[in-house]
């Protein structure tokens, strides 16, 4: 079974006339389907995983598990994000496959072996769109204690899950919702974390060409351009917008550039491998961990100023702050809380911040560094020498700087004494030059 997130470099086209058809009529985000009022409700939970789980990472997989029951748990599966069997030349391949089916298997079985007590695959694809509205289906979803979502393209999920431009829920999407608002857990790898946003969802996109040319509604072949889908995705998170492969694929620039261009003023930016765990989600009240061996930046534009002048877009008064393992978060004060054995961290070096010149792991860079934008921030907190460094794109005309720097709410928090793991309030500003 091949990995069923989407590999960055390239655009399955499985499934495209499906997608571009619907993309060609936008609904307004107020045609979007909301989850139930805050008040007067049990809210569930989200695990939502930055891509490229690997399947022995026990504590991701075990937080989901023992959220839906453990032994008792009944998780149902979707992964109508892959391209279904009839479009995958491997479907007979167990080993090559990477359709919804095989995906799925893949998945049924890892979450067993992690302690569900059952796990079963959903058959709704896009070579089974009408399964979407089958009450035997429906009735399936409404016995599960739990959801697991694979990657591939979010754009998908809403191809298959919702009524075309109305952006309405089928019976089975009926069904999840009701589980969820009931307590039910919903985690999801890649686009099946992508797609619990709410409005202006991220549907393709890289750094610089977002920078360059701006975000636009509606999903794109082309998948360099910055994509995002007005009414949204299913809305399960309230705290705010949703990216994933954050420092793996350099996607901050592409973050900060959707969130600037809609009027967000928040972007939780996921890192592979990595789980956001939050609870009473889609509330006033959602509350946030982190699990896993990278991290969750968290990207804060309430004070944030953006012009476009003669060379183009810039952007002021960002800030920029990265969550590690076992730090938590409450969106509504935006209060980070590192994990346990966290120490504040008191710079002690001395060296300058090494010079970066692809600051978000260009694709055209034939030897990018992934975490480059994360590893310039994490010299600056470490460094006595200098409150600010300036890192810029691989590309060129015009070349974006991207300045960070630390004022006097940045604070950095350490484990061994000398890694910058938890950073706060570290100031962004990108410009053309």
């Amino acid at each position: 079974m091949s990995s069923s997130f989407l590999p960055r470099r390239r655009f399955v086209a499985g499934g495209a006339a499906s997608l571009a058809t619907l993309a060609a009529t936008l609904p307004s985000p107020a045609h979007a389907t909301s989850p139930a009022s805050a008040r007067g409700r049990r809210a569930g939970s989200l695990v939502l995983v930055g891509g490229a789980l690997k399947s022995d990472n026990t504590r991701v997989y075990g937080e989901i598990v023992a959220r839906a029951g453990g032994p008792r748990a009944r998780i149902g599966v979707l992964t109508a994000a892959s391209v279904p069997a009839s479009q995958d030349p491997y479907r007979d391949d167990p080993e090559r496959c990477g359709n919804s089916e095989c995906n799925g298997a893949y998945y049924v079985d890892l979450l067993k072996r992690h302690g569900a007590g059952h796990a079963a695959w959903i058959p709704v694809d896009l070579d089974h769109v009408a399964a979407a509205d089958d009450p035997e289906v429906a009735r399936e979803v409404a016995s599960m204690t739990g959801f697991f979502l694979g990657g591939g393209d979010q754009f998908r999920y809403v191809t298959t899950l919702l009524h075309g431009s109305d952006h309405t829920d089928t019976e089975v999407m009926t069904a999840l919702r009701r589980r969820f608002e009931e307590g039910a857990v919903v985690a999801g790898t890649s686009a099946g974390a992508q797609i619990a946003s709410g409005p202006h969802m991220v549907t393709g996109g890289e750094s610089y060409e977002g920078l360059r040319d701006g975000s636009a509604p509606g999903w794109f072949a082309d998948a360099t351009v910055l994509g995002q889908w007005p009414a949204g995705g299913f809305g399960f998170l309230a705290g705010g917008l949703v990216d994933t492969h954050t420092g793996a694929y350099g996607r901050e620039g592409r973050a900060l550039r959707l969130a600037s261009d809609v009027g967000r003023n928040r972007v939780f930016c996921l890192e592979e491998n990595t789980a956001l765990v939050v609870e009473q989600a889609g509330t006033d009240r959602e509350r946030m961990r982190v699990v896993g061996e990278h991290g969750v930046a968290v990207l804060d534009l309430r004070r944030a100023r953006a012009a476009t002048g003669d060379r183009g877009w810039s952007l002021d008064g960002a800030r920029y702050s990265h969550l590690t393992d076992q730090d938590r978060y409450l969106p509504a004060g935006w209060h980070v809380a590192p994990g346990p054995g966290a120490r504040r961290l008191r710079p002690s070096g001395t060296e300058a911040v090494p010079e970066n010149g692809d600051v978000f792991s260009s694709l055209r860079n034939p030897d990018p560094v992934p975490y480059s934008f994360l590893r310039t921030a994490r010299a600056l907190a470490a460094t006595r020498a200098q409150n600010r460094a300036v890192a810029t794109t691989w590309e060129e005309d015009p070349r974006f700087t991207v300045t960070l720097s630390k004022g006097p709410d940045f604070a950095a928090w350490t484990r061994d004494g000398t890694t910058a793991d938890t950073l706060v309030n570290l100031g962004v500003a990108v410009t053309p030059a």
